[in-house]
């Protein structure tokens, strides 16, 4: 009887431990620590959002001397932070170069990554990202100075080129050059700043990186007219906000945040009339304000969490005129970053 008890026992002890194992709070090979309890919950008690931001790129997210952060990046943390807490100044923001961003979101450190980041496969499944839809579509290029005599990628032969290391631009440009067989040095640098500021001091040719990044860094120089960025295309670059993966609630927070900036556009509605949409019957303007149905609800927000970003940040297209539109100094058009109802690519789907 005791051997058969012992048996039992041991049985049972076995049992406990595969249940155990294959009850684990992250999925195999997870760098998210923040399953134990959700990173939403942990937003909500901490009233603010941790964004992670570049910090040094006008139109995108920079800091001023007084201290006061603009740009479409950072104006995406402040549409999180009004959804959130119907307070877009409920942000903590985080400046992180490009090498140490995405650690800075598997360790818990921001809560989100809204930092001019590509959307690529490798960030998106081995460095276990989860990405919200794209905010700007980009394509990466090199800027020269206009008396290098550098027209084409061609005559990068034995140039210098300055990148900045941990982005997707060195891989891009070694594809591209080698495909041209032109032979280049390349100089990287961990810092933004000292990458473009090796290039304005000679110590290499030209400086790449995103189209948009080069335009802005221009604006910056004493004589951004005898600077020129070179009509080839070397890449796509897709750049979204991101969160560490793993936590699908709080991804699709910062997800459908984003629609409805995008949402919002296609419905006509901006923070000047918003008002006006109160007393809407159209059903489909009634469930994305709110006031029909449980969408925010079921995100664990508020049902007008959409109403409440585009009260406090705007549609997609105020937030695009506001910092990179035609009156501001950077004037990029927006292209594909049209609606698709206008021949671009931003595209929403339904609030429903």
């Amino acid at each position: 009887m005791l051997k058969n008890f012992s048996l039992l026992g041991a049985g049972l002890l076995v049992a406990l431990s595969v249940v155990s194992c294959n009850t684990s709070s992250e999925p195999s090979g997870s760098s998210n620590p923040t399953n134990a309890q959700g990173r939403l919950q942990k937003v909500l008690s901490q009233k603010k959002v941790r964004c992670g931001i570049s910090g040094e790129l006008p139109g995108f997210s920079f800091v001023d001397e007084q201290s006061n952060y603009s740009g479409l990046d950072v104006d995406i943390c402040r549409a999180i932070a009004a959804a959130l807490f119907d307070d877009p100044n409920a942000v903590d923001y985080r400046p992180l170069n490009a090498k140490e961003r995405f650690t800075a979101v598997q360790t818990g450190e921001v809560d989100v990554l809204s930092r001019n980041t590509t959307w690529t496969l490798d960030r998106d499944s081995s460095v276990r990202m989860a990405f919200a839809p794209v905010v700007f579509y980009d394509g990466q290029s090199i800027m020269v100075k206009a008396d290098s005599g550098i027209k084409t990628l061609k005559d990068l032969q034995n140039r210098t080129i300055c990148a900045q290391t941990g982005t997707t631009n060195e891989k891009n440009l070694a594809d591209q050059l080698r495909k041209l067989k032109v032979t280049y040095k390349p100089v990287v640098y961990e810092d933004i700043n000292a990458t473009y500021g090796a290039y304005g001091e000679g110590r290499c040719d030209g400086v790449t990186s995103d189209r948009s990044q080069l335009v802005s860094r221009r604006t910056a120089f004493s004589d951004p007219q005898n600077h020129v960025i070179l009509d080839e295309v070397l890449s796509k670059e897709p750049l979204a906000p991101a969160v560490a993966d793993g936590d699908a609630q709080w991804a699709d927070v910062v997800r459908w945040v984003v629609n409805a900036t995008i949402e919002a556009e296609e419905l006509g509605i901006n923070q000047g009339n918003l008002a006006s949409f109160a007393n809407s019957e159209d059903p489909v303007i009634k469930r994305f304000l709110g006031t029909e149905d449980n969408l925010g609800k079921s995100l664990g927000l508020s049902n007008d969490f959409a109403a409440r970003v585009i009260k406090h940040v705007g549609n997609y297209g105020e937030i695009y005129d506001r910092n990179l539109g035609p009156r501001t100094k950077l004037n990029l058009p927006r292209s594909q970053n049209q609606l698709w109802s206008k021949g671009g690519l931003l595209y929403s789907p339904p609030f429903r």
